[in-house]
């Protein structure tokens, strides 16, 4: 099958089916930007699997996205959509840049849930962009930009609920959506560790890709834990 595509942990491949594509998911992890780089075997894997997991809960409760279904341990098929070239961000908790850009110290919580949006363009590191900028860039226009963040939303409240009942706190995540050949924004991409900040309840340790970042622990060991507990629900 056809390589339309090759990012930093997946590739895309075309199908015979019109409008269907296969996602293949890469034993690589970055972080950086793609600064810090290193082949991990087995990653690939257990984000494929937490992905298919995670999208059919969303599903369950009524939440769209590209995704069709898990066909092996590393692969999914999903609906063809046209990317919108924003990364959604949403915050429950303060950590990662936020805590430096606006000086909240890491772990308080915010009052209500913070969306942002950032460009995703890695010749400018994907910058923090305002809903000015994203209808300047002719990204979207105001209903699209209030259908981003209420969908985003909605997500993070699915999410949220997921993980409390694991004794989990969503931190942070970033997801992207696309449009599809009707011109309605579904869901796209993943949600794994990798793209989430995943913290105990309890002790707030790590379930995410800070302990790659932070040298802090095994990826592999981190997610595979994380997997087995969504297992568990």
């Amino acid at each position: 099958m056809t390589l339309l595509y090759e990012g930093k942990a997946k590739k895309i491949h075309a199908t015979d089916t019109e409008g269907i594509l296969r996602v293949e998911y890469k034993d690589e992890v970055t972080a950086g930007n793609g600064a810090k780089k290193d082949y991990i075997e087995g990653k690939g894997r257990l984000n494929n699997l937490i992905t298919s997991k995670l999208f059919n809960s969303l599903k369950q409760q009524g939440l769209e996205s590209h995704f069709i279904e898990q066909i092996s341990e590393t692969e999914q098929l999903v609906q063809s959509v046209d990317i919108i070239p924003l990364e959604v961000v949403v915050r429950n908790i303060a950590a990662g840049s936020i805590t430096k850009r606006l000086g909240f110290d890491k772990g308080h919580s915010f009052e209500q849930p913070l969306v942002e949006f950032f460009y995703k363009n890695d010749k400018l590191n994907d910058p923090l962009i305002t809903d000015d900028h994203v209808k300047l860039l002719h990204i979207a226009n105001d209903d699209e930009i209030s259908t981003l963040k209420a969908a985003a939303l909605k997500i993070n409240e699915a999410l949220v609920s997921i993980m409390d009942q694991v004794d989990l706190r969503l931190v942070d995540f970033k997801i992207e959506f696309g449009k599809t050949t009707k011109g309605d924004i579904i869901l796209a991409d993943e949600i794994s560790p990798d793209t989430c900040r995943i913290w105990d309840k309890h002790s707030d340790v790590n379930f995410d890709k800070d302990v790659y970042r932070e040298d802090r622990g095994s990826i592999i060991d981190t997610y595979q834990t994380f997997l087995n507990k969504l297992e568990a629900l």
